[in-house]
């Protein structure tokens, strides 16, 4: 039920509507070969996103032989619906009929969402920027993504971030609230957590890494086979170069 209900809760953010920040955004350099950071990503993923976020490009089989994840394993832990094979895409049962009608928007795809935003920095930095906002609908906002309607689904991992702000000293000692000034250190925000989370910021952190890696792999499964055949691609029309080079001046030596 708590997983049912904070992924419905993360499409209810499409409802409303917000306005992208042009805060910098965290570098995150993401590693295909690290298998168990892709195996912890895509738990995550099942546990907290999918309840809302299909991958609908991405098929379960392929997932599993790529992470080096056991079927059996796969269809006793990351798959909750019974009528789902190993070889059907990962989709799940929210229609879009009823996604417009509880929701207002159908929640996007995101098996292509790395893709779209150019560079897994933004959804690794979407992750870390949520902080409390008592005037949003769900009690936080995400500075990334100023205004975003949705509610931080990783609550329970990581607490509740909230902004640093420098308070105004009184010449008794005391301090004024509200705060005067949000602290900005390299062009961002202070966000400090409450500790309510299960995690520590560093254990949080490498979830949002797992995270945004699983879904940088799911953007291009065929990444790393691209790249290493496209080393031999190079290497072949350099070789092959040559040898068209001296035809070439072979055919043309006659007309000089």
């Amino acid at each position: 039920m708590k997983l049912v209900s904070a992924c419905l809760l993360f499409g209810l953010s499409l409802s409303v509507m917000a306005a992208e920040s042009t805060i910098p955004l965290l570098n995150m350099t993401p590693d295909l070969d690290d298998k168990a950071s892709l195996q912890r990503g895509a738990k995550t993923y099942m546990n907290y996103c999918l309840g809302c976020h299909s991958l609908q490009y991405q098929r379960y089989e392929r997932t599993a032989n790529d992470l080096g994840i056991p079927h059996d394993l796969i269809l006793e832990h990351l798959i909750f619906d019974p009528d789902t094979r190993i070889g059907s895409l990962i989709e799940n049962s929210l229609s879009l009929s009823s996604a417009k009608t509880w929701f207002g928007a159908a929640p996007p795809d995101l098996t292509l969402y790395t893709s779209l935003k150019g560079t897994p920095d933004y959804i690794y930095t979407y992750l870390k920027s949520f902080y409390a906002d008592p005037a949003r609908p769900f009690g936080v906002n995400n500075l990334l993504f100023e205004n975003v309607g949705m509610p931080h689904v990783l609550l329970d991992l990581q607490g509740l971030p909230r902004k640093v702000c420098k308070t105004k000293l009184e010449a008794d000692g005391s301090t004024q609230e509200p705060c005067e000034t949000d602290v900005i250190v390299d062009g961002r925000y202070m966000l400090e957590v409450d500790g309510s989370g299960s995690m520590s910021p560093d254990e949080y952190d490498r979830v949002a890494y797992d995270l945004t890696n699983f879904l940088y792999y799911v953007a291009e499964p065929t990444r790393q086979e691209r790249e290493r055949l496209g080393v031999y691609v190079l290497l072949f029309l350099a070789f092959f170069f040559v040898f068209t080079y001296l035809l070439g001046r072979e055919y043309t030596k006659e007309f000089h």
